[in-house]
C-alpha cells in the first residue's frame, strides 16, 4: 500500500465528518457490510420455495394431526434454499442429519424421559452424531430436541420426518433446476 492510500484515509478520520455527512450516511455503509448482494431473481426463487415446502409440511402435518416438524424443517429449508452449494444443504446430510438426530431424540426419550435437560442433551449428542457420520445440518438438532419435549408417536413421525426432509431436498432440486444462474443443487447426493 502506498502512501497516496493511506493519505486520504489518515485525513479523514482527523478532519471529522464533513458537514453535509449525515449520521445515517456513515451506519449505513457499516452496516450493509461486505457480504455480497444476491443475484437477481435469487430471493424471489429462495422464498418461494421455502414458502411453498413450509405450505406443504403444514398441511401435511395438520392432516394427520402432527405440526412439530416445521422448526427444524423450515430451517433445513433455509439453508438449502439460499444456501445450496454449503455440505449441510446436500441431501445427504439434511435426510441422514434428521434421522440420526430422530434417535439420538427417541433414545434420550427411552432412556430419560421427556425435560429440557434432556433435550439440550440430545441436541449436543446429534451434533456429535452427525459430525461423525459426516452429515452435518445443524437444523436436525432442532428434530432431537422437539422429540424429546413434544414426545410425537415414532410410527408417525419419523416416516414424516424422513418424507418431509426429502420433499424439502426435492424442492431444492426443482428450484434450482427452474433458475438459470446460481449454485445447482445438489453439488452430491451421497
Amino acid at each position: 500500500m502506498s502512501i497516496d492510500q493511506i493519505a486520504p484515509e489518515h485525513e479523514q478520520q482527523h478532519a471529522g465528518p464533513r458537514p453535509s455527512e449525515t449520521h445515517r450516511g456513515r451506519i449505513l455503509p457499516r452496516l450493509v457490510g461486505r457480504a455480497p448482494a444476491p443475484a437477481p431473481g435469487t430471493v424471489l426463487h429462495s422464498v418461494s420455495g421455502a414458502t411453498a415446502v413450509m405450505l406443504i409440511l403444514v398441511a401435511i402435518g395438520a392432516a394427520i394431526h402432527e405440526p412439530v416438524l416445521i422448526p427444524p424443517l423450515a430451517a433445513s429449508a433455509a439453508i438449502v434454499h439460499s444456501v445450496p452449494g454449503l455440505p449441510l444443504a446436500q441431501p445427504r446430510s439434511v435426510i441422514a442429519g434428521h434421522l440420526l438426530c430422530a434417535v439420538v431424540g427417541y433414545t434420550g426419550l427411552a432412556a430419560f424421559g421427556s425435560s429440557p435437560w434432556v433435550a439440550a442433551v440430545a441436541a449436543g449428542l446429534s451434533l456429535a452424531v452427525m459430525t461423525l457420520a459426516r452429515t452435518p445440518h445443524s437444523p436436525a438438532c432442532a428434530t432431537a430436541v422437539v422429540i424429546v419435549l413434544r414426545t410425537p408417536d415414532p410410527r408417525t413421525f419419523v416416516p414424516l420426518l424422513a418424507g418431509a426432509a426429502l420433499l424439502v431436498v426435492l424442492a431444492g432440486c426443482a428450484l434450482s433446476r427452474a433458475r438459470r444462474t446460481g449454485t445447482r443443487y445438489p453439488q452430491y447426493w451421497w
